[in-house]
């Protein structure tokens, strides 16, 4: 049988296609690939931002899982309670705390202690999580839950937020009940801290800020100063930043769950078929507003 130009051409053409087709993306092809319904539109009411000397943190908070600290949080940043105040503990590769560590400032309206949310109770289960189905030493069920890293008891009757890098939560002391104003953000994974305090929010941008801070006080000189911390809505005129999350529920997302698992590049010739749930970091997209 003979094939003309056009028909050979048409072959292999096909054949290209479909070898292309059959090839795995790596991780960056897929988040730059991915349509627009693959992102989620943080809402600015949920966002907190905390100015330091070093530059801005802009954190996602989660009112799903911790709706009270949420609330009381930024009650705390309308009455400008955190104004003036330090992030007055850095521990290297652990945390970096802040607030008044003098306890001795006094809030309007807001609570300088709250019932700690450890964990999201519901009698039917929670699965709105896109689980990693992965072998996990800290919970039974691991995944993602509205761009926050989560995990679950079996039944996926209780769910709580983890401790990965960036994870924003409440410093307490011996007493389960005793924070409310003092917050930490993680600098590495420390999941053996879950379920012990309160995690309700997510670095989303400025953890180059917060490692670049003062590990320890210089004599006469303000040690971490925090020179502002505001919910972005009460701002939006003036700080146009604002920011898309990867949407954790899409396919494109669990697919890139898949890429991370087993990478596909060329380099990789281990590949584990394993995702801890810290190992892979939502993607988040900024952009400015006019």
């Amino acid at each position: 049988m003979k094939l003309g130009l056009l028909g050979s051409f048409c072959i292999f053409f096909q054949i290209a296609n479909t070898a292309d087709a059959q090839t795995p993306k790596a991780p960056h092809e897929i988040v730059s690939q991915a349509p627009a319904s693959a992102w989620r539109l943080v809402n600015n009411d949920d966002v907190l931002k905390i100015q330091l000397p070093t530059g801005p943190v802009y954190i996602e908070l989660n009112p799903i899982l911790a709706p009270n600290h949420v609330a009381n949080i930024k009650l705390l940043a309308r009455e400008q309670f955190y104004d003036g105040l330090s992030m007055y503990r850095f521990v290297e590769g652990f945390v970096a705390q802040g607030g008044d560590a003098s306890n001795s400032k006094v809030t309007k309206h807001a609570k300088k202690q709250l019932s700690a949310e450890l964990i999201l109770n519901s009698k039917k289960p929670f699965l709105s999580v896109t689980a990693l189905n992965m072998v996990d030493g800290y919970a039974q069920r691991t995944g993602f839950f509205s761009g926050f890293a989560v995990a679950q008891n079996l039944q996926a009757t209780q769910t709580w937020q983890t401790h990965c890098t960036g994870a924003f939560a409440m410093a307490r002391e011996d007493a389960l009940n005793s924070g409310g104003t003092e917050f930490y953000i993680t600098l590495s994974a420390q999941r053996y801290l879950d379920k012990n305090t309160t995690v309700f929010g997510q670095v989303l941008s400025g953890m180059e800020h917060v490692q670049k801070l003062d590990r320890s006080p210089t004599h006469g000189q303000v040690f971490n100063h925090i020179e502002s911390v505001r919910v972005l809505s009460d701002i939006a005129s003036k700080d146009k930043q604002r920011f898309k999350v990867f949407n954790t529920s899409h396919d494109d997302f669990k697919t890139l769950i898949e890429a991370r698992k087993n990478r596909p590049e060329a380099w990789f010739v281990a590949k584990p078929n394993y995702l801890d749930v810290c190992a892979i970091k939502v993607p988040v997209s900024t952009f400015t507003v006019d």
